[in-house]
């Protein structure tokens, strides 16, 4: 593959994954990570991408928050994940919610649920929860992120150790061919790990686009996980390295009529609809 054709590739990666490492990336093209850093350097230079420690980006728009543009990236596959959790969650559980962008889609649809006791850091998950349906929000104190409203430190980390609950529900930013589940800050990793200790099952929220990459920080194997809620199969390998090691999958899909509605509507207030059996 000629470099320029190469360089189109990686362009089209990141703007698919959000953030590539320099690892993955001549895995991916059977290349020395030497050479995959001759290519991006005029792609860095030119703007079209930064340097993140060990990987690469896509620069920061100034019109459009990144959490905004993660809010719409799968959209549909997020709200097929958080119907399916809806059906798993019923009326009165108790559950820890972080804050990405799949983990505010399932608040959405846990709207449907009533009596809910939601323990979270996340403000946006909180503002969609507390005022519905005799739910009971508890929500962690310490230092917010400005991109997603969320909570993080020593403090939360010790406030979660309070709470026993039914369901710790986190998400990822990939999840590699070896079934390491991968995040993008240290920050959201210890919070995740925190919450899947006060919990009796430990569930992953992830879309199928998450699957077969990775990302700056190891998380946790699919050993420490109980429950993969996504919206698509992962390809036969990756779903032996989850069988072997007891993780169970669930599938969750959009009606025809829910789905029609995320493509023609940018709204995302509101539960979405249920899913197919």
């Amino acid at each position: 593959m000629f470099s320029t054709q190469r360089q189109a590739e990686i362009l089209r990666l990141v703007r698919e994954q959000r953030t590539c490492t320099i690892t993955d990336l001549a895995g991916r093209f059977d290349v020395s990570d030497e050479t995959i850093r001759r290519n991006i350097k005029p792609l860095i230079a030119d703007g079209l991408l930064i340097k993140v420690h060990g990987g690469i980006m896509l620069p920061e728009r100034l019109d459009e928050p990144p959490f905004q543009r993660r809010m719409v990236a799968s959209r549909e596959g997020k709200r097929a994940i958080g119907a399916r959790i809806s059906e798993l969650v019923r009326d009165g559980d108790s559950l820890i919610l972080e804050g990405g962008t799949t983990c505010l889609h399932i608040a959405q649809a846990l709207c449907a649920r009533s009596r809910l006791t939601v323990v979270t850091n996340s403000i946006e998950v909180a503002r969609v929860l507390a005022p519905r349906n005799g739910n009971r929000v508890f929500i962690a104190g310490g230092e917010l992120r400005a991109d997603d409203a969320a909570a993080f430190g020593d403090s939360v980390l010790a406030f979660l150790r309070q709470f026993h609950v039914r369901y710790a529900i986190a998400s990822v930013t990939a999840i590699d061919t070896q079934g390491r589940f991968m995040d993008a800050l240290p920050a959201d990793v210890a919070f995740s790990l925190a919450a899947f200790a006060q919990a009796e099952r430990r569930v992953v929220a992830a879309d199928h686009a998450k699957f077969g990459h990775s990302a700056l920080v190891h998380a946790f194997g699919p050993d420490a996980v109980d429950l993969l809620v996504t919206d698509a199969a992962p390809e036969p390998l990756l779903a032996q390295v989850f069988a072997a090691a007891g993780l169970e999958v669930s599938i969750g899909s959009l009606k025809r009529d829910d789905a029609q509605s995320t493509l023609e509507s940018g709204d995302e207030t509101g539960p979405p609809g249920g899913i197919a059996p």
